[in-house]
């Protein structure tokens, strides 16, 4: 039996290339959209879905603490904030492993894109300020759009995608500059877990991971902007 429930599915949107063969599309994604009054688009970091909750710090199952040595200075960091969440669960992109995107301006490790609170999932006001108090960074915000014309919402999201990513972005292979991977849409508002897979959506660019099954094996740790001074 799982500790709490494990971050929902992000339905892709109908016209987002990087979907593989497990992957949901929401085809109909506009009659979500437009009820949606406020969204925001998020840069879809390329890391580990995190998550800090009061039992401890959970990948992408919560059926028990991860134990993956990249989480390591989660769990540094949940030991000293655990008796301050409560109910609150907070997830986020751990980058502290190198993925298929290498960053090369990284300010931070950790970077929250959601707070979910026993049956609803915070508004992003609520979410940017709980994570202010326990000093988490947020996902980088690229815009925040009111959804009103579907060729020109689609538009838009296709020209964000073309720009390398806020921290810098490079190809782990070819090391060479690469675009972003894709972007996150979520409503502003706050909503019900299970009203989820109507509320939140992703875009992500075609063939973007690099890595193998062994990735794991030899997997690095991604230096910080700061650090480089050194």
């Amino acid at each position: 039996m799982s500790l709490s429930q494990k971050y929902g599915r992000t339905y892709h949107y109908s016209f987002s290339p990087g979907t593989t063969s497990d992957d949901r599309i929401r085809f109909d994604y506009w009659e979500d959209m437009s009820s949606i009054k406020e969204v925001i688009h998020t840069e879809k970091l390329d890391g580990e879905n995190t998550c800090l909750n009061k039992y401890g710090v959970f990948a992408r199952s919560h059926v028990a603490p991860t134990a993956h040595p990249w989480a390591g200075y989660l769990k540094q960091k949940w030991e000293i904030i655990k008796y301050d969440l409560g109910d609150l669960e907070f997830f986020g992109e751990n980058l502290y492993a190198i993925h298929s995107i290498r960053y090369i301006e990284l300010p931070e490790h950790f970077f929250v894109f959601g707070i979910r609170e026993k049956d609803r999932w915070l508004s992003w006001e609520e979410t940017c300020f709980y994570s202010s108090l326990l000093d988490f960074p947020v996902v980088p915000v690229l815009k925040k759009v009111c959804p009103l014309d579907r060729k020109a919402f689609e538009n838009e999201i296709l020209a964000l995608v073309k720009k390398p990513g806020v921290f810098g972005t490079e190809d782990v292979v070819t090391e060479s500059p690469c675009t972003m991977e894709g972007i996150v849409t979520r409503n502003m508002g706050g909503y019900s877990t299970s009203s989820f897979m109507h509320n939140v959506f992703k875009y992500v660019r075609k063939g973007h991971v690099k890595t193998t099954e062994h990735w794991a094996r030899n997997w690095k740790r991604a230096p910080l902007n700061w650090e480089k001074s050194r």
